[in-house]
């Protein structure tokens, strides 16, 4: 088995474990032993899921302000955590990567393995609420036929993005490519680089 078809496999399945529950407080039951990548993916997809419906929630038309505002900082709080992750994964590959000799023609990809990771944790959520759509009963045939092609589209894309990852690893491990890993850049949460946190009037 492959990364990608171990992420997809991890991914999947902290989808469903998510949604057994449904709820954006449950506690989660994270399989895997910790400081193992499969730990982290897990988690990144369970991090990911529960943001997934933090935004539903806040969407609500008819919700009491109070709560959202509650909402939009436990949503800060998981974009925090997330890119925490996606930093865990890339020293993963890096420290998988650290004896491999690079090219003098090496080339840097446009974004890291694992920015790659987190746009397919996201997808096979798309897919999942996706496929939950087409079994729905109270929508019309039309609804469902749309949701069905969207389906599709969507699995071509993690068909697609799995096969381009899959490719940047195996030009990593060759040396054709190198990647860095460029710690936060996030501004709004340090109280020394948000004029809000920091005092500026």
């Amino acid at each position: 088995m492959n990364f990608c078809e171990k992420a997809i496999s991890i991914f999947g399945q902290a989808t469903e474990d998510y949604h057994i529950l449904d709820n954006v407080d449950a506690k989660m039951k994270n399989p895997y032993p910790e400081q193992t990548i499969e730990n982290i993916l897990y988690l990144k997809n369970w991090i990911d899921a529960v943001q997934w419906h933090l935004e539903d929630i806040i969407r609500n038309p008819a919700i009491d302000p109070v709560e959202a505002v509650a909402i939009k900082r436990r949503i800060d709080v998981s974009n925090q955590n997330r890119t925490d992750l996606v930093e865990m994964i890339d020293s993963y590959f890096l420290e998988q990567y650290k004896e491999i000799t690079v090219a003098e023609n090496a080339t840097i990809n446009t974004e890291s393995p694992a920015w790659a990771v987190d746009r397919l944790s996201i997808l096979i959520l798309k897919i999942y609420h996706m496929q939950q759509e087409i079994i729905r009963t109270d929508v019309e045939e039309a609804h469902i036929s749309a949701c069905r092609n969207k389906l599709n589209i969507l699995l071509e894309q993690r068909t697609d993005l799995s096969t381009a990852l899959d490719q940047l690893l195996a030009d990593i491990e060759a040396g054709r490519k190198y990647m860095k890993v460029y710690k936060q850049m996030k501004m709004y949460n340090d109280p020394s680089l948000n004029p809000v946190l920091y005092g500026k009037k």
